[in-house]
């Protein structure tokens, strides 16, 4: 899953298809029992969902594959792959923005990760501390809603 200096790393899911588990996804390091409970898009990935540790502050989300978990879960800084790019990124490689990794959970429908990560400098690519800080949509501001009589589930 490497790629030559000058080409772009082919993701997983479409290289070729050298030694694909007996769930059809390509073999990774990744712990063989992790990756059986993951419930991944059509393009093999899973949304990851980056999270400061300490303050629960929502940073950005990315897409991992199983490789990308794996480097992710061995290697203690967030690894990802990019869908416009089509290789694997490390958080920080280039900005030194690194997210340090703290935490990994899989969400109760297996599709999702949460990843709690002590983030270095700004996480979104624009140099906003997050992703989410530039087009708030609604924003409720009467203050704090505990008691409000809202459902307690969404379902």
């Amino acid at each position: 899953m490497t790629s030559t200096p000058g080409t772009p790393a082919r993701h997983p899911a479409t290289a070729p298809r050298r030694g694909a588990s007996r769930t059809g996804v390509p073999s990774s390091g990744l712990d063989p029992e992790i990756a059986a409970r993951l419930k991944r898009s059509a393009d093999g990935l899973l949304p990851a969902i980056a999270q400061q540790f300490d303050t629960g502050e929502v940073l950005m989300l990315g897409w991992m594959d199983d490789e990308a978990l794996h480097r992710t879960l061995t290697t203690g800084r967030c690894t990802y792959w990019s869908r416009s790019r089509r290789e694997y990124w490390v958080k920080g490689d280039t900005s030194g923005h690194v997210q340090h990794v703290r935490s990994v959970a899989l969400d109760c429908d297996a599709d999702t990760l949460l990843v709690k990560v002590d983030q270095v400098g700004a996480a979104c690519h624009t140099g906003d501390r997050t992703c989410f800080d530039a087009d708030v949509l609604l924003e409720d501001t009467r203050g704090d809603r505990a008691g409000s009589g809202a459902p307690a589930s969404d379902q």
